[in-house]
Order: structure tokens, then sequence, then C-alpha cells
């Protein structure tokens, strides 16, 4: 598998997290490669992100939003 480039990705945090540094992650919704959401964790951005397919990110946000 290839390396993909994140550098020009938009990193967005949840409107849910605060400025105190909970637990959060933030996502890149306009990631260079179709099909795959680049997810990190905003506590420490060094990291590399985790690529989570498409449908699955999906089924996690409408989980989450059915509670």
């Amino acid at each position: 598998m290839r390396a993909i480039d994140l550098s020009t990705v938009t990193w967005r945090k949840s409107s849910y997290s605060n400025q105190d540094g909970g637990e959060c992650v933030e996502v890149a919704a306009n990631a260079p490669a179709q099909g795959l959401v680049p997810v990190r964790d905003s506590k420490d951005v060094s990291r590399t992100p985790l690529l989570i397919g498409e449908g699955a990110w999906e089924a996690f946000v409408g989980g989450v939003k059915k509670g």
C-alpha cells in the first residue's frame, strides 16, 4: 500500500469538543484518497492518522447519532 499525502487536508474537531484537551478525534473530510476518511487523535497530532473506509465511517457516525 502506498502512502497517502495528508499534508494539505483540513482537519476538523467535533463541535462537542472543548478547549481543555478532552478525549477527541479530528477528521479530514477532504482527503486525496477517494473512499477513505482520515481520523487522528487531537491530543497527539504527530501520530499517524487512521484511514477508515467511507462506508464504515458513515456507519459509525450513524450509530453515534442514534445513541
